[in-house]
């Protein structure tokens, strides 16, 4: 009788220490609230494709085509004077045209990240704050003035064709 009640004691001190011991481990991850936070505060702005003259060889040798998209933070968007896309658009011709980030003679070595560095850092330093949290590349097209003059349909070079984070409709603001 003795063994058998051992035996129940012994099982029953099993059964709690592991259901103690399951119940502790399945206790709900921790949530990180700085990052939920910092995420929510921040807004996908999408830019509008814009379309930057390359000026060479005494006049216009062609056309660069952009469209980006930005994440940034709602708060310091809000308190901006000229709206995101507008400022964006200036910005980019300021970086494009007259900084000539992009060699149409040398397109091979365009540097996407670098692109995407001076980019974000030169309107940062226009809006002075850190609006822009990160830029996405949705496309970059050269056309040459030939192309755009000939009246057959013909393609463009596509330098770089990224992916844009999908966004809710109710996220989304600017552009056309």
């Amino acid at each position: 009788m003795i063994k058998l009640v051992g035996t129940g004691v012994w099982v029953l001190l099993i059964t709690l220490a592991s259901v103690y011991f399951s119940l502790k481990m399945a206790s709900a991850p921790k949530v990180d609230t700085a990052a939920a936070e910092h995420e929510a505060a921040m807004e996908f702005v999408t830019g509008y494709t814009t379309t930057i003259p390359v000026i060479g060889e005494g006049g216009v040798s062609g056309y660069f085509l952009t469209k980006l998209a930005y994440k940034a933070n709602k708060d310091l968007a809000a308190k901006q004077v000229v709206p995101l896309p507008e400022m964006i658009t200036d910005e980019l011709y300021t970086l494009l045209v007259g900084k000539k980030m992009i060699d149409v003679a040398d397109a091979g070595r365009f540097d996407l990240d670098a692109f995407r560095g001076v980019v974000k850092e030169g309107l940062n330093r226009r809006f002075g704050a850190d609006v822009i949290e990160e830029v996405y590349v949705e496309q970059i097209d050269y056309l040459t003035t030939a192309a755009v003059q000939d009246p057959t349909p013909k393609r463009g070079e596509t330098l770089v064709k990224g992916e844009v984070p999908v966004v809710a409709p109710a996220e989304k603001s600017g552009g056309h």
